[in-house]
């Protein structure tokens, strides 16, 4: 019988120490008795982060930089989960509107990973859109049953890490013969989720959370507190809004607004007061009126107008290993010459251009391009053509993968040294592929 007190006493300890360590106090966890830490939803989720979550953030240190931030963030999603768990088992089931501001620190963080993904394209810009975009596996704590409009929870989970892993194997696939850290980092996050998080949902939540009968409302959920200094919150929308009484006939109330505007429309005849238009002051018939643009006038035009919301073109090579190719417009001459494969070509902003890429370079990057043709011998890592419309890209060489996302028509002319390329597409339509014909001076065909 002492044997298994102190047992029992041994692990109370490890786990308070556990949540020490992910910068969890035991004053940040809601007021219950030891039976809600004991639990062994709670035990297992412990044992989840200890084993899975444990390999991704050790991978993440040795990488450091952006994808350890972006793993900080996931790890801290994670024990806002768990706390949430916790303060489940305390909580009766609220409202909507209350499951809403109850989920709101989940909500939070991982706004805040999405947020790593915006502005300008990293050069770990699919570590952080699989990092963040796995973390919509989390909501599966929202599901209240089968007409709350979401897949089951196992389905849920499943099905989020679907969307991540196509970013996670780009991280795979560029760095297999580069950096095992990161094929470490990209593996240990998938077994997070499969069959990490999945197993665990599969095994105490296969139909979602379960609210206490007799717990305290969810509106009594302690909120964050504001930081010193910080404005004092907005008022609560007027009570008016929320009222349960039944609103008044809408005839027996004096309209408003757009109301009062249609109201008097229909009752007095506004064509009363207009002029009848004669046939010499019609647009067609002045003479004083040309109503014709040139094109060279409407050229200029919308030159300029796209020149100023896009900023000034580049083509320029950056702290001696990057290739910039942006905002070039009506370019039919771009040419790099002068690269190697440690280099890599990023192509942004352009359209109605022709850029040749003349020697071997390590990866090559389309973004947000229009109408854009682009024509390279070889590359070492991947060609990405990802937010583009209307572009065509031929390989002359060999190139190991070719990744089109979100794009909307893409033609891919491929040499016979690279028609083993591994060809991925998320998002996209109307992407042709097409490749020599058998004849050595025969046409091309998909």
């Amino acid at each position: 019988m002492e044997g298994k007190l102190i047992e029992r006493l041994e692990a109370a300890v490890a786990r308070l120490e556990a949540l020490s360590a992910g910068g969890v106090s035991a004053r940040d966890l809601p007021d219950s008795g030891v039976e809600v830490y004991s639990d062994p939803s709670i035990v297992a989720f412990d044992d989840l982060m200890a084993q899975y979550a444990a390999r991704v953030s050790s991978a993440a240190e040795k990488i450091g930089g952006q994808v350890l931030d972006v793993t900080n963030i996931l790890l801290e999603a994670f024990y806002v989960q768990k706390k949430l768990l916790i303060e489940i088992k305390q909580t009766q089931k609220p409202d909507m509107a209350g499951l809403a501001e109850f989920l709101k620190p989940l909500n939070e963080v991982i706004m805040k990973a999405n947020a790593m993904t915006e502005g300008r394209r990293s050069d770990f810009f699919n570590h952080l859109k699989s990092a963040g975009d796995s973390l919509s596996a989390l909501a599966w704590i929202a599901y209240t049953g089968k007409d709350c409009g979401m897949s089951m929870p196992i389905a849920h989970v499943e099905e989020s890490w679907q969307m991540a892993e196509f970013y996670n194997n780009k991280v795979l696939v560029e760095y297999r013969n580069k950096d095992q850290n990161h094929v470490e980092w990209a593996k240990a996050l998938k077994e997070l989720y499969l069959p990490g998080l999945r197993d665990y949902v599969k095994s105490h939540y296969p139909l979602g959370p379960v609210w206490a009968a007799s717990g305290k409302k969810a509106s009594s959920v302690p909120s964050k507190a504001p930081p010193p200094g910080a404005p004092a919150p907005p008022p609560p929308p007027p009570a008016s809004l929320f009222s349960s009484e039944p609103s008044q006939p809408s005839s027996s109330q004096p309209k408003q607004g757009m109301s009062a505007v249609f109201q008097e429309i229909n009752t007095v005849n506004v064509t009363a007061g207009l002029r009848k238009v004669t046939a010499d002051m019609k647009t067609k018939n002045r003479l004083d009126r040309a109503g014709v643009v040139s094109a060279s006038e409407k050229e200029t035009r919308s030159s300029s107008s796209s020149f100023s919301k896009a900023g000034p073109p580049k083509l320029e090579l950056q702290m001696g290993r990057k290739w910039v190719v942006e905002n070039q417009f009506g370019k039919k001459n771009l040419v790099i010459d002068d690269c190697d494969a440690k280099q890599s070509v990023y192509v942004f902003g352009c359209k109605d251009s022709v850029l040749q890429i003349q020697g071997k370079v390590n990866n090559i990057t389309i973004d947000k391009c229009s109408k854009m043709g682009v024509v390279f011998k070889d590359v070492v890592a991947a060609c990405e053509i990802v937010n583009c419309n209307g572009v065509e890209v031929q390989c002359q060489g060999s190139a190991p993968t070719i990744s089109v996302d979100n794009t909307s028509g893409c033609q891919l002319y491929l040499s016979k040294d690279s028609l083993g390329a591994s060809i991925t597409t998320a998002k996209s339509s109307e992407i042709n592929i097409l490749v020599p014909a058998a004849e050595s001076d025969g046409d091309w065909v998909s």
